[in-house]
């Protein structure tokens, strides 16, 4: 043991795929501890808990102008069309016992789909080990270790150098809210509560039955940061989606009065957690230029987007979790209930510029009863189709950047299954694969239209045209790019009800093509439409000097230009 309290030890001639444990004897324990390594960069597949000794070799990346074009970059003004996926149960190998792919066959399968369907970056929920496969990942013991369930550090390399090649960014769920009980981990590494509270009004979750991490210890911190720092530099990962951010953030989440202890200020802020997320968010952005960092945060926090010099905590982008919950309970009314919930579709512009948005359909909406997104929507078979193709429509055309979890994109019946593949045989049927053709549609119109995209997080980006026809279940908006007469016009119609002869207001008279359609035929709908284009007419509408007589067709959403 060294003057600053460090233990060290020098074992000569290790190999690399060693296992090892460290053996912890205190005078706080009547017996040794066996220890996984917190720092370790390979684990053993679970059951098993022993680290691995393995030599970080340089791994020869070819991404070199992937990486070079990011850090140009500002994710802001750029499209972000995030699919979000659970390597486990995305596709599995039915002949083989229902096996897992390996890193290197999603690499070949899932990196090729996903560039199909026009989205930019993946979302991996948690590749660090750990040992609970109904936990998704949310409950680390690896921080530094990426899972061996799908392969070795260097498979996983090569996934992101596979992806980054194909134009294809790299997100990672990171969890610096808790950490499970399990024996081998975090917790009393050394027989105290070393990375956590030993009051458990301060260091233990009561809904997750895990530990939380001691914010205020200066060592903590670290921990996590070069946790954070790590996937950034050797693995290339293109931005950290930060998980249960309210969780940390508030010292009486979860809790009832009496169940927490106040700050010094008496005020119920984790300042620690403050401190750490304001640090992470200032060296990721200072380090490593074009990463984002992305908040799953719940509650009105201010300024969690917003830059640490104007009182932020500097994240790139925040979840809309108001957004996604509106839309589920709103798109789940019958249509002919509409009528009376029109705010809810239109409440969430009263806040859209807050913050750096994502709007997203997660992984979290389609489990525990919840059911798929598609057997949320009311109706018979087709309106059910229908209603989540406008849903999708709506949200491309809504202000803020996408994130849909995988199987949304082709309507899946079932709740999403962590031990089970998605249910794939669904693409041999044309609804399915109609639902399929829009999102990657609706992905391609996102990215190559900068109205859509140029001005997500701000008000110039966005004007209403009509709010208020509750009565119809009608709305109508223009987005707008930075050359602001660059404008796409979006109608929606949330009825099975066709509307013809519909007037809508327009600043400038012209041409009007119809871009999108989500009531196609080749995405399984009715095929009304307005015979791929409109002229405007003379006649003053909603206070705009002309005016479109449209036909809408049921459940839908169109997108018009002037050309």
């Amino acid at each position: 043991r060294g003057a600053t309290g460090l233990w060290e030890l020098f074992i000569p001639e290790l190999t690399d795929g060693t296992l090892y444990k460290y053996e912890i004897r205190s005078r706080h324990l009547d017996a040794p501890l066996l220890k996984a390594d917190p720092y370790a960069i390979a684990s053993e597949l679970r059951p098993k808990t022993a680290s691995i000794v393995r030599a970080l070799t340089p791994y020869r990346w070819k991404d070199q102008s992937w990486m070079t074009a990011r850090a140009q970059q500002n994710p802001l003004a750029k499209p972000l069309a995030i699919y979000e996926v659970h390597l486990g149960s995305w596709m599995r190998v039915p002949e083989e016992g229902s096996r897992w792919l390996t890193y290197s066959e999603l690499a070949g399968k899932l990196i090729p789909y996903v560039k199909n369907l026009g989205y930019t970056h993946v979302q991996l929920m948690p590749i660090t080990e750990h040992p609970f496969d109904g936990s998704w990942g949310y409950q680390t013991t690896g921080y530094f270790a990426v899972t061996s369930r799908y392969g070795s550090l260097e498979d996983f390399m090569a996934f992101v150098d596979t992806a980054h090649q194909a134009g294809i960014g790299v997100l990672m769920d990171w969890t610096p809210a808790h950490f499970p009980d399990d024996p081998h981990g975090l917790s009393q590494f050394d027989g105290t509560h070393l990375y956590d509270h030993a009051d458990p009004r301060l260091g233990y979750h009561p809904e997750w039955h895990s530990r939380i991490f001691n914010y205020d210890r200066v060592e903590v911190r670290n921990f996590l940061l070069n946790s954070a720092f790590f996937w950034l530099d050797r693995y290339h990962i293109d931005g950290l989606r930060v998980d249960a951010v309210a969780s940390m953030l508030y010292l009486d989440y979860g809790r009832k009065e009496g169940e927490w202890i106040p700050n010094q200020f008496g005020g119920h802020e984790n300042i620690g957690a403050v401190t750490l997320l304001k640090d992470l968010n200032v060296l990721i952005h200072r380090d490593f230029p074009g990463a984002m960092t992305i908040a799953e945060e719940s509650t009105a926090w201010p300024g969690v987007s917003r830059p640490i010099y104007v009182g932020g905590l500097g994240f790139t982008f925040k979840w809309n979790m108001g957004w996604m919950h509106d839309m589920l309970e709103y798109f789940g009314h019958e249509p002919i209930h509409r009528f009376f919930h029109q705010n809810q579709i239109t409440f969430g512009l009263l806040y859209a510029f807050n913050e750096n948005f994502v709007l997203v359909l997660s992984h979290d909406e389609v489990v525990h009863g919840k059911r798929a997104l598609l057997d949320k929507m009311p109706g018979d078979e087709w309106q059910r189709f229908a209603n989540l193709r406008s849903l999708y429509g709506f949200m491309y055309g809504h202000p803020g950047k996408k994130m849909l979890f995988m199987g949304g994109e082709f309507g899946q019946w079932c709740e999403w299954n962590h031990e089970t593949s998605l249910e794939w045989h669904l693409c041999n049927f044309e609804p399915h694969v109609g639902l399929q053709r829009l999102v990657r549609d609706l992905n391609w119109l996102y990215r190559q239209e900068p109205a859509l995209h140029e001005l997500d997080h701000n008000w110039t980006g966005f004007q209403w045209i009509d709010f208020s026809d509750a009565a119809h279940s009608v709305i109508a908006f223009l987005r707008k790019a930075k050359d602001q007469d660059n404008q796409i016009l979006c109608l929606c119609n949330f009825t099975p009800v066709p509307r013809n002869d519909y007037r809508v207001g327009v600043p400038s008279a012209g041409y009007y093509r119809e871009l999108l359609n989500s009531d196609a035929s080749t995405y399984g709908g009715s095929n009304m439409g307005n015979a791929g284009g409109l002229q405007t007419s003379g006649l003053p509408s909603h206070g705009m000097p002309h005016s479109l007589a449209v036909t809408l067709p049921p459940l839908s959403v169109l997108f018009l230009k002037r050309i």
